[in-house]
């Protein structure tokens, strides 16, 4: 029976479901696979209604027991070629999980290969992809020489033409295999939705990290890639159009990549290390930035506070954090919010992350002169409504940006501190006026990152006092009747217990209480004090509510924020 009468006959698909899966369906796929493609059904669903059909075991390979002491003496070329993994001896015959239960050709070579007779099961076939790359690690089918039947060049297009030159480090980086290789590093990074791909080398040799969700890890990688180490860091500066010959001075620069029909942004650098050169990528996937205040996270009551300061007519409007904490997105967010016919908007940034619809955006140049400072001034002669200023960094950025707020502007920057209240202290110690710095700025927001919980596999559990930081609301909790929530790991998640992030909050708002100990130079921890008083909600104490939410973990909050 066809895949798409099984599943129309165990009640999982309709007849009209059936008739569309047949008018999309192509000629090398079967009917269950365009459904799982169009949303009608679930791969895991599908597989379980085929292997009862077909007599044959589903397995969740998340759960299973896998007897990795089989791997050593399977033919890892079948592995790669059939996309099949070895699970388990059972009663004298090889259990193997593959997701493709009609491959007969798949089963007759393992048992040729193996002398033995072979039992299937059932698997999704992204856990088997999970496994094969956990134990033969990132790469593996490349290194050994093993060509998949895949898209060829693993379905990566870059955009940007190359410039190659005769020397043997080209020559080595364009090398079939080598080109594989770094495009299943690049497509591994961005399906596992990294922001960072680290390619660092170290004295036992290559080593590859992907920061997911915030978090540094570590990729399994085979040995034998370090004996590529050096064609990978020559094929990345060929594709980001760096110096192939450079390998003592730091270098930056940008590679554009068409990756399954998404546009991808990478940012590259590149610093000589001790043992080699080390490389990260900043990862800009477009097509999953949606940059809307309502997606950030934040609670309706600072949601409607902030949407109040960035529609002043003038001022300064400030975005504090480390790097990586988001403010970019908070600040693009906020412009996509306030932007109109009747408004003109002009950025400059270093660099432009990414293009706005509507908005007039500058790339700093600072090795022409084209600095923060310089294209700001050359910004006001452009009749703006609204500046934004990627980061305040010295005297003259600073001052240029105060003039603009009290010419009539209103300026979104950014700046580098650890709380909302420092910032004024912060714009001080660059040498601006204090009665300067009191006057303009309307509103600072500091902000962090935490990893939000998976809730298709979140476990609810009460705390002990012991259990919890010493500024936990644990009376709030007992009397609120909530439950907090920890992370568990399933297959939805990857086993990490979390799915993406949002953000934590803490919005000043200059009254004329802060604008007077701001003119004073009175300490931080003062400032902020008198906007607690005020109503403002710390960053910790939003942590606690999305905690009280359910949103996140006590760790997760102590590990981005500190007690007040």
């Amino acid at each position: 029976m066809e895949t798409g009468e099984i599943l129309l006959q165990k009640g999982l698909l309709d007849s009209r479901q059936l008739e569309v899966i047949r008018e999309s369906q192509k000629d090398d796929e079967r009917a269950d696979q365009t459904a799982v493609q169009l949303g009608f059904v679930s791969e895991e669903n599908a597989l379980e209604a085929i292997g009862e059909q077909l007599g044959l075991e589903f397995v969740d390979l998340t759960k299973a027991d896998v007897d990795l002491s089989l791997l050593p003496g399977f033919p890892a070329k079948i592995i790669h070629h059939y996309s099949v993994f070895p699970v388990a001896m059972r009663n004298g015959s090889l259990v193997v999980a593959t997701s493709d239960p009609f491959n007969l050709y798949a089963l007759d070579e393992i048992s040729a290969a193996m002398n033995l007779s072979v039992c299937p099961v059932l698997a999704v076939e992204h856990e088997v992809a999970s496994l094969i790359k956990t134990h033969l690690g990132v790469g593996s089918e490349t290194v050994e020489g093993l060509l998949a039947q895949r898209q060829e060049e693993g379905g990566v297009e870059i955009l940007d033409e190359l410039e190659v030159d005769g020397s043997e480090d080209s020559q080595a980086a364009l090398e079939a295999s080598v080109v594989r290789l770094v495009n299943e590093i690049l497509v591994e990074a961005i399906e596992a939705r990294a922001s960072d791909i680290h390619i660092e080398a170290q004295r036992a040799g290559m080593k590859i990290r992907y920061r997911i969700d915030g978090v540094l890890q570590t990729q399994a990688t085979p040995p034998e890639i370090n004996h590529f180490q050096a064609a990978i860091v020559s094929r990345l500066k060929i594709m980001a159009r760096l110096n192939i010959a450079e390998k003592r001075l730091p270098q930056d620069g940008r590679i554009k990549l068409k990756v399954v029909g998404r546009e991808v942004d990478i940012r590259v650098s590149i610093i000589p290390m001790l043992h080699g050169e080390g490389i990260v990528m900043r990862v800009l996937d477009k097509d999953r930035m949606n940059f809307s205040l309502e997606g950030l996270g934040m609670r309706p009551d600072l949601h409607q506070q902030f949407l109040e300061v960035i529609s002043l007519p003038h001022g300064i409007v400030l975005v504090t954090g480390p790097t990586g904490s988001g403010k970019t997105t908070t600040l693009y967010s906020a412009l996509n919010e306030i932007k109109s016919e009747s408004t003109k908007i002009i950025t400059t940034e270093d660099p432009v992350e990414y293009q706005l619809e509507g908005i007039n955006q500058i790339q700093v140049q600072s090795k022409i002169g084209l600095t923060f400072a310089a294209s700001l001034r050359g910004i006001l002669r452009h009749d703006p409504d609204v500046v934004l200023v990627g980061e305040i960094r010295d005297l003259e950025t600073a001052e240029n940006a105060v003039q603009a707020s009290l010419t009539g502007h209103l300026v979104f920057s950014t700046l580098h501190t650890n709380d909302a209240a420092s910032s004024f202290m912060r714009l001080c110690d660059m040498g601006v006026e204090p009665f300067l710095v009191a006057s303009t700025v309307e509103g600072v927001m500091a902000q962090r990152l935490v990893r939000t919980l998976c809730h298709a596999c979140r476990e609810p559990y009460v705390p002990s006092a012991e259990d919890v930081p010493r500024d936990f609301p644990l009376d709030q909790l007992r009397h609120s009747g909530k439950e907090i929530y920890r992370e568990k790991g399933c297959r939805e998640c990857r086993g990490t217990g979390y799915v993406g992030r949002a953000g934590l909050y803490e919005l000043l708002v200059a009254n004329e209480e802060v604008r007077q100990l701001a003119v004073e130079r009175i300490a931080s921890h003062q400032v902020k004090q008198a906007a607690m008083k005020a109503g403002m909600r710390t960053l910790r104490q939003d942590g606690w509510l999305k905690v009280l939410d359910g949103n996140t973990t006590i760790e997760e909050i102590v590990r981005v924020s500190k007690c007040d």
